[in-house]
């Protein structure tokens, strides 16, 4: 099956028939090569539903995840969005269709100097990506109408959440061996949280590993 065909048919039996129903998210889905975010030996099985090794014991999200996340946020062509993993890079790519700027942040540095030149030579110039703790977020860059997490912390990170404006939303995967995803909307009075499925990502590193459990 020619890729093109392999990511219509991932986007209709994936992600249509597993109740993805915005259809901007869609068409992102439907536009980005994920398998130009694949290592070359794994391009046969880009649109296949399940995660992917990249590399430094990493993978990419499985689309149905990276599409449900991302509909989550509910974006809009005027928000500024925060990534915490930028791995790849596909996440930032599917943001990018639909967000006026993606701020994007890889703690492991090999990582984020290939997802740059990747998204640089797919030609995407509203995506920055920084190498550095995901904890910390960006506080230059702040605040944000929305933040993607891609990792998983045991405990939601404080500085993530003030990064956050009033009414914007955080989808993240929470705990340890298994997560729970969840939606935290930013208040005038706090914050409030849903949460979603289950779900299992690799776990964030860096200053969380000294963080207390609980949030």
């Amino acid at each position: 099956m020619a890729l093109d065909d392999a990511r219509r048919t991932m986007v209709d039996r994936q992600l249509v028939d597993r109740g993805i129903a915005d259809r901007a998210v869609l068409g992102a889905m439907g536009r980005v090569p994920r398998h130009r975010f694949v290592p070359s030996a794994l391009q046969d099985y880009a649109y296949a539903d399940g995660p992917l090794e990249i590399g430094a014991d990493q993978t990419i999200s499985q689309p149905y995840v990276v599409a449900l996340m991302t509909e989550l946020i509910a974006p809009g062509p005027e928000m500024r969005v925060l990534e915490v993993g930028t791995g790849s890079g596909y996440q930032a790519a599917v943001l990018a269709e639909l967000v006026d700027s993606v701020f994007s942040v890889e703690i492991i540095p090999e990582l984020a100097h290939e997802a740059r030149a990747r998204l640089a030579e797919l030609g995407y110039e509203n995506i920055e990506v920084r190498i550095g703790d995901g904890y910390d977020g960006w506080p230059e860059r702040a605040p944000f109408d929305a933040i993607l997490v891609t990792a998983a912390p045991p405990t939601i990170p404080e500085p993530l959440l003030d990064q956050l404006i009033p009414g914007g939303r955080m989808v993240i995967p929470v705990g340890r061996r298994y997560q729970d995803l969840l939606v935290i909307t930013r208040t005038e009075d706090g914050f409030e949280r849903e949460t979603v499925t289950g779900v299992r990502f690799v776990p964030m590193t860096g200053k969380i590993d000294d963080a207390p459990d609980g949030g």
